[in-house]
């Protein structure tokens, strides 16, 4: 039986479709490399970012540059010390533990801090800031500062990090882990409309335009807000192309939200290994509310929660003193 027209029309096209997409298939492009923002370690050493936060704020400063960019970490007292580790929040780098690390050092502990990814004086690679860029950054740091293992403090942010760095990286924690106004567990409903459009791809695609950071500048050079703090938030916006994408990317895809797996992941790990989790909440936190200490404690049943009334947000700055004392009780049991 003849063979039908249709069977005789694949016979025909089959081969030379082969043979065009033979000659026509491009290999795909060599990977683009990784695109990194500069730091505040290239402004000028007269500029007042670096006058607030020079770069050798705390004893012990040093670069080291891992994957995703260059670090800049510092490590303070005594060298055989307990290890303790301060991870620092969103916006403010390693400045936001001023009044605390050195207490810290002074009890004999060995504290590790760093700037996270797209802050301070470290590098801001054009990525997703998720909280896995964040866990294994620290993950490298230990790993080359040569620690096997310390203890986990985090501050807002920090706080989510270091729950998502306790549940990935276990056995690089030593028994304790504190979080002190930590995000992770934030709603939505949370953050200002402001925010979120601030943080939207649209905006930071006219924020990052040529114009408009001249215009951030111009502001800038204006007159100081009056806070240490506030101030060096508003130059690292300005000066750090970098910055803004940073912050924008983390509020959308990082460790603010959806972090209940790793807060009951590092509950159950610290329960079963007998290791021990601290909360610090300040009652008049208008960033992440003290009613998130609760739900909290609902994935860390074992969680003791000590409460700093009228404590706001930037609690390591206001209640320096209650903060550092609740940390040194319950790092040194």
């Amino acid at each position: 039986m003849p063979p039908s027209s249709a069977f005789q029309w694949f016979l025909l096209v089959c081969p030379a479709v082969v043979i065009l997409s033979y000659f026509f298939t491009v290999f795909p492009h060599t990977p683009e490399s990784l695109y990194i923002h500069p730091s505040l370690a290239t402004l000028p050493k007269t500029s007042q970012s670096r006058v607030i936060y020079p770069d050798n704020f705390y004893d012990g400063g040093a670069y080291v540059k891992l994957p995703y960019g260059t670090v800049r970490y510092w490590l303070i007292g005594p060298e055989h010390g307990k290890r303790v580790v301060l991870i620092h929040g969103l916006s403010v780098p390693a400045i936001i533990w001023k009044d605390v690390a050195p207490k810290l050092a002074s009890k004999g502990f060995r504290v590790l801090l760093y700037d996270l990814y797209g802050r301070g004086y470290s590098d801001a690679p054009q990525t997703t800031y998720d909280a896995n860029l964040y866990t294994t950054q620290l993950a490298l740091l230990l790993q080359y500062v040569g620690w096997s293992k310390a203890d986990i403090v985090g501050v807002s942010m920090g706080g989510g990090i270091a729950a998502a760095f306790s549940a990935q990286f276990p056995h690089l924690v030593t028994d304790k882990v504190a979080l002190i106004a930590s995000a992770g567990l934030m709603e939505s409903s949370d953050m200002s409309r402001t925010t979120k459009f601030l943080s939207s791809p649209l905006m930071q695609l006219v924020s990052s335009s040529y114009p408009f950071r001249l215009y951030l500048q111009y502001l800038a050079d204006q007159k100081s807000s009056g806070s240490p703090i506030s101030e060096l938030v508003r130059l690292q916006s300005a000066y750090l192309p970098g910055y803004n994408p940073a912050i924008a990317s983390s509020i959308r895809e990082g460790p603010l939200r959806s972090q209940a797996p790793q807060f009951a992941a590092l509950g159950r790990h610290s329960r079963k290994t007998n290791g021990s989790v601290l909360l610090i909440w300040g009652t008049a936190d208008q960033v992440v509310p003290y009613r998130y200490a609760a739900r909290v404690q609902t994935l860390i049943p074992h969680a003791e929660l000590v409460t700093i009334e009228g404590g706001p947000h930037d609690i390591t700055i206001s209640h320096a003193d209650e903060v550092s004392d609740a940390l040194v009780d319950f790092l040194q049991r």
